[in-house]
């Protein structure tokens, strides 16, 4: 008897310990990657709660760097074998991580094309090649008008602009100037080396006309005359009615979040960063239209991707991550830490989210947004920059500039193209 007790202690000993290792072998952990922004950090954090509660024998390891080196992070650890089993990309970069062999395509058990396409917004089926999808959107990004609401009750502004020329006529009554003539607030912010860039593409260039690009972005067409008004308006700003100067406050969103700027053009994960600002009152409208109300708009997004390195186990668990942080619950609780936009209609365009006072103007916007496919974001935007600059400093003529920078850029294209 004894014995049989002591051989059933054991046999219930090694039972418990077989079913422990089998808890702890079912226990699965990924890891996610993305660029430090700490709005998305945040958001991220709750997602993962939410995750790891709905699914104890996952564990989801999140890893962030500063933008400027995360491209870089990525490359190196995917093809040794380490860091994300699933992991951000900025909507652009999608080509460039498909021929490296860092990112594969979505199953298509858990993400069906043909469901994909009847949930998402249209921008997302720059996602797909062939049969597959091969990331997908928490959410989306459009830009808008902000602007500082104690600033406009000073200058006795009532409504916000519009118009183009009604945005020229109230920044004139917001710019600020010391006895010396120096700029001291000023009515607009201006800069390409923030949102400007996309603003005079798929805004500018087409109100006063054009097409930025044809032929799917492959060739450059801002170089045109409606390109030249555009880039003359953006300038003119500055050098006309005076009421910007590039590099006010090094940055555009600094100056306005220091108070120092009327108005500033931005993206909607602006939102998050403005709410956390002491002392700082502000509201956001739609970009103004041209003289005869045509709107346009920008819109991006940052998207979520299972890496090469997700094989077996890890695999299955980055498809169950992949698919709560692109379902609805995800996409809300985005909006409300970031503000970016749901990348799904049946959130997005809720009554409480088209109509919201800060959401509203970005979420309206999207139906008149176009989105750049772009082959090196940075460098294209670069290459504004310098147009900018040889305008504003160097003197040269816009018509040259304009020129010298669609050339450029089309041989960045052709480049990436060939």
């Amino acid at each position: 008897m004894f014995d049989r007790q002591i051989r059933t202690a054991a046999l219930g000993a090694m039972a418990s310990t077989f079913m422990f290792a089998g808890a702890a072998k079912a226990e699965v952990e990924i890891e996610y990657w993305q660029y430090f922004f700490e709005a998305r950090v945040n958001a991220m954090e709750q997602l993962i709660e939410n995750f790891e509660a709905a699914n104890p024998d996952i564990k989801v390891k999140m890893t962030h760097f500063p933008y400027a080196d995360y491209r870089t992070k990525v490359a190196a650890a995917i093809p040794a074998g380490e860091g994300p089993d699933v992991v951000q990309l900025f909507y652009g970069w999608l080509n460039d991580y498909v021929a490296a062999d860092l990112i594969q395509p979505l199953p298509n058990d858990a993400f069906p094309p043909s469901m994909i396409e009847e949930e998402f917004f249209p921008m997302v089926g720059a996602m797909r090649a062939g049969d597959n999808f091969w990331a997908l959107p928490t959410a989306v990004r459009s830009l808008a008008l902000f602007y500082n609401t104690r600033l406009f009750d000073e200058a006795g502004i009532e409504e916000p602009p519009e118009t183009l020329d009604e945005l020229i006529d109230i920044a004139k009554k917001l710019t600020k100037t010391d006895s010396a003539g120096n700029i001291t607030q000023v009515g607009i912010t201006a800069g390409m080396t923030a949102q400007d860039h996309h603003w005079f593409r798929e805004v500018l260039v087409r109100q006063f006309g054009g097409e930025p690009y044809l032929d799917d972005y492959k060739t450059v067409n801002y170089n045109s005359e409606a390109g030249v008004k555009a880039a003359e308006f953006y300038l003119g700003l500055a050098n006309e009615h005076k009421v910007t100067a590039f590099g006010f406050m090094d940055e555009p969103q600094a100056a306005f979040k220091a108070g120092r700027a009327g108005m500033h053009i931005d993206g909607s994960f602006r939102i998050g960063a403005l709410n956390n600002t002491r002392g700082l009152t502000w509201s956001v409208t739609e970009l103004p239209a041209n003289a005869d109300g045509l709107q346009s708009n920008y819109s991006s997004y940052w998207v979520n991707a299972i890496t090469t390195k997700a094989e077996g186990e890890k695999h299955d668990a980055a498809v169950k991550f992949m698919q709560y942080v692109t379902s609805n619950e995800a996409m809300q609780i985005w909006l409300d830490v970031v503000g970016e936009l749901p990348a799904k209609p049946s959130v997005g365009l809720t009554e409480a989210n088209a109509n919201d006072e800060v959401f509203g103007p970005f979420i309206r916007g999207l139906a008149y947004a176009n989105t750049t496919k772009f082959a090196n974001e940075s460098a294209q935007r670069q290459i504004l920059i310098d147009m900018v600059q040889r305008i504003d400093l160097e003197g040269q003529s816009t018509v040259d500039s304009i020129a010298v920078a669609a050339e450029a850029e089309q041989e960045l294209l052709d480049d990436y193209y060939k």
